[in-house]
């Protein structure tokens, strides 16, 4: 073999790769091998707590569908809590997704071809969890549905368009029916390999799935022109979507909220979620399904400088959001501020601060950055920061507002803390079902980035 046919994994002197090199034909059973096989037993474990999650959620969420809003911390006048919360939370997530997949594509990184699978399926069930909160946040959902869609009906109400919480309906509906096209797209002619290496049911699900690629020289011009499209369209979404879902809350005169950072602030605190989120998925499923050949260091290593990138815009949008508050003169919105930093809600404000602005700091270090466990616990709590800093945002500017008399206080009940960690639990679900089925990497993308057979090895070489 020589050497102009391989992709190098890992440097020579790893102890793991030891030198080690894959070919063009090692990927397609390289990627496949967790999917066509068993992967290891902790993969079984993770799915059977995830599983376990998402039923205690789904317990708690009917209980509460039966006897009533009055088993969440809901009160006067903190309408809004851990549901919107959770709901702002996901839509965040999924937005790093459409962000290494559709902005990196048009960039020609390279570095997100060993990633962008894994990014966009976290796209599509992170919004799937968010549009769950809405609905459990109004209550008996079978009553308040039919109220919100905007049908002609005997008390003549209708939908009030002119509402941010309407906009967000639409900005996100239109987000997530992009991101699952552009997902599926990227999707096809792996799922053609897995049609043409499975047979009886299995073969006819993804031949139906596959919608009859063939990889013909004309299939291949249009998936390329479609997929280019798609990232396109998808790359001005991860601006206007969050940015819409801020407008929720600087749409109004709530102070600690009618301000115009707010926009921007949610779009790199929402980058900075998922790109931790990213991290956190993709480092266990790689060790599950033995892919550090194809997942190198490298690539973890530019999710995290991607990483350290926008928490030093939030951690800027913290110290401008004091400023403003300072500056502005006005002393509800600076009161709102004072509180948040140093009255009862202090703890989640600085377990905020830490987590998103402190901790990945620690990313300046390149031994640190290569150091997988410990970046996987600084991903892990710039994720408990990010929902913190949605927490700490809607509940200590709903508390305290222009009349004293109104002031009250919120802690989450058992169920909404239940419902929350039944979220997670959904999500990781899908995620591994998802990875267990289809390809976690896409082949055809990786294949790009590898030096090209010559015409002896290819005579020689079967097709992968």
């Amino acid at each position: 073999m020589t050497s102009d046919t391989s992709l190098t994994v890992g440097s020579p002197s790893s102890p793991n790769t030891q030198g080690w090199q894959k070919t063009m034909r090692d990927v397609n059973p390289t990627v496949l091998r967790g999917v066509l096989a068993s992967p290891h037993k902790s993969f079984y474990f993770a799915l059977a707590v995830s599983a376990a999650l998402a039923l205690m959620g789904g317990v708690a969420w009917v209980l509460q569908i039966v006897y009533g809003m009055g088993m969440s911390g809901l009160n006067s006048p903190v309408y809004w809590g851990v549901y919107i919360t959770n709901f702002v939370f996901w839509v965040g997530i999924g937005h790093a997704g459409t962000l290494i997949s559709a902005i990196l594509f048009l960039f020609r990184a390279k570095w997100r071809n060993s990633i962008n699978r894994s990014a966009e399926a976290m796209t599509v069930f992170a919004v799937m969890t968010a549009g769950l909160f809405p609905l459990i946040h109004v209550g008996r959902v079978y009553v308040a549905a039919y109220w919100m869609a905007p049908l002609p009906n005997t008390n003549n109400l209708w939908v009030n368009f002119r509402s941010p919480l309407i906009w967000d309906v639409v900005a996100i509906s239109t987000y997530l029916t992009v991101s699952l096209l552009f997902w599926y797209m990227g999707l096809v002619p792996d799922l053609a390999s897995l049609r043409d290496r499975t047979k009886g049911l299995r073969r006819f699900v993804y031949g139906v799935l596959s919608f009859g690629w063939t990889g013909s020289v004309k299939q291949w011009h249009h998936y390329e022109a479609g997929y280019a499209l798609l990232a396109a369209l998808a790359t001005p979404l991860v601006i206007s979507v969050h940015s819409i879902v801020s407008w929720d809350f600087a749409m109004s005169v709530q102070p600690g909220w009618h301000t115009t950072i707010f926009p921007p602030y949610f779009v790199a605190g929402a980058i900075l979620s998922g790109c931790a989120m990213v991290y956190t998925l993709v480092v266990p499923v790689r060790a599950m399904f033995g892919l550090e050949d194809l997942i190198k260091k490298e690539h973890l290593e530019a999710c995290l400088k991607l990483t350290l990138l926008t928490s030093s815009i939030v951690g800027y949008a913290y110290g401008i959001e004091f400023f403003v508050a300072w500056y502005s003169g006005s002393f509800y919105e600076w009161s709102i501020f004072k509180l948040r930093a140093f009255g009862p809600y202090s703890f989640y404000f600085w377990v905020m601060v830490f987590c998103n602005c402190i901790f990945p700091l620690l990313f300046w270090s390149k031994k640190v950055r290569n150091t997988i466990w410990l970046s996987m616990v600084i991903c892990v709590l710039i994720n408990v920061g990010m929902w913190f800093e949605r927490y700490n945002i809607i509940v200590s500017s709903l508390v305290e507002d222009f009349v004293p008399g109104s002031w009250g206080h919120y802690e989450p009940s058992l169920i909404e803390i239940a419902i929350t960690l039944g979220s997670f639990g959904w999500f990781f679900m899908w995620f591994l079902i998802f990875v267990k089925f289809f390809p976690f990497i896409s082949m055809s993308e990786l294949k790009l980035v590898m030096p090209k057979l010559n015409r002896r090895d290819h005579q020689k070489s079967p097709s992968s």
